[in-house]
């Protein structure tokens, strides 16, 4: 009988061990909103695609950018796109988002809401790429992404295209030739004529996108080289900066991600004092996310996307693939979910 209340003694020591362990005080991600306190940006929209219905369109919406719920029972909410979404707000408070069918279409598809539920087929546009002074391009078109500048009000659309074939001897070639294009536009109808490189760097680009925030404009990118010793920010998300909309960039940052993530995504957070920016590691495995009080750095890693709650300091329903996060208000979000409905259950 001693012999078992040692026994109990010992487990319940053990199992109070363990339960403190497993709650021990890690620090929340800074940006949140305090008791008391209004937010900055009250609410997210993760506009993506999924890994069993790849390059179409499905939503999942957030109020703190942390945790994160799929919408429409996990169905499609716009049947006819087809792409990596992108969506901005341009003038008017129209949202729009870009898409190709495939990397090897020449055309470019955008679509116009003023609600983010109905969506209207906007305009089509094809670029010239034979006409990108100092590149002589594939015909590939890769990620189209949308950016209007209320400063210039004027839109800019830009995607990957390479320059090289891959090879069995050498595959990675074809990516390592991706480099950044892009055209403007007043309206996403008339563009003007001449495609042009975003960036003077020798080195791969893809999923580039633009931003503007601390009086600078930021350009979010995947470095597209391979990592090997010579060159260990290969398949790392990076940012870099430009007084000016169309650069030149300068002040590459060092890797914000681990090698091998993808598709980023940058969003404020609630109070709008933090920066929350969010890659996938890919082909579809989870999602990491990095945190930064200045877009020049330094960014760490939060814990999450491991589905053990205790540990989890963000959360995404599983199979979720790339496209874009935005802010959007409270009341579009209550419009969303009463449109589309919500699950609440995280798968």
């Amino acid at each position: 009988m001693k012999f078992c209340r040692i026994l109990s003694a010992a487990a319940l020591v053990i199992s109070t061990l363990s339960s403190t362990l497993s709650f021990a005080g890690q620090p929340n991600p800074p940006g949140q909103v305090k008791a008391g306190e209004q937010a900055v940006n009250q609410a997210y929209l993760f506009a993506h695609m999924t890994h069993e219905d790849y390059g179409r369109l499905y939503y999942s919406v957030s109020l703190d950018g942390l945790h994160w719920y799929r919408l429409n029972n996990s169905e499609r909410v716009l049947n006819d796109y087809q792409g990596h979404p992108d969506i901005t707000k341009g003038p008017g408070g129209s949202y729009y988002i870009a898409g190709n069918t495939s990397d090897s279409s020449p055309e470019i598809n955008i679509w116009r809401s003023t609600d983010l539920i109905s969506w209207h087929k906007h305009s089509t546009y094809t670029p010239n790429l034979n006409v990108t002074p100092d590149y002589q391009p594939l015909q590939r078109i890769g990620a189209p992404k949308l950016f209007y500048d209320n400063d210039s009000q004027q839109f800019v659309m830009s995607w990957h295209t390479p320059h090289l074939e891959g090879t069995k001897a050498d595959p990675e070639r074809y990516w390592n030739s991706q480099r950044t294009l892009y055209v403007t536009s007043k309206d996403l109808k008339t563009f003007n004529s001449v495609p042009h490189k975003l960036f003077d760097w020798d080195i791969g680009t893809i999923d580039v996108f633009i931003r503007k925030a601390q009086g600078k404009y930021w350009s979010i990118i995947k470095d597209e080289r391979y990592p090997t010793l010579d060159w260990p920010t290969g398949k790392t998300i990076r940012i870099a900066s430009s007084d000016n909309l169309l650069g030149p960039y300068t002040n590459l940052s060092a890797p914000i991600s681990p090698n091998f993530r993808e598709a980023p995504m940058l969003i404020p957070s609630p109070n709008g004092k933090a920066w929350y920016m969010y890659y996938e590691q890919y082909p579809g495995v989870s999602y990491g996310l990095s945190v930064a009080d200045d877009l020049n750095g330094p960014w760490y890693q939060i814990s999450g996307y491991t589905f053990f709650a205790d540990w989890d300091k963000y959360s995404m329903p599983a199979q979720l693939r790339h496209g874009c996060m935005i802010t959007i208000s409270k009341a579009e979000y209550s419009k969303l979910v009463a449109q589309f409905g919500i699950d609440k259950s995280g798968r």
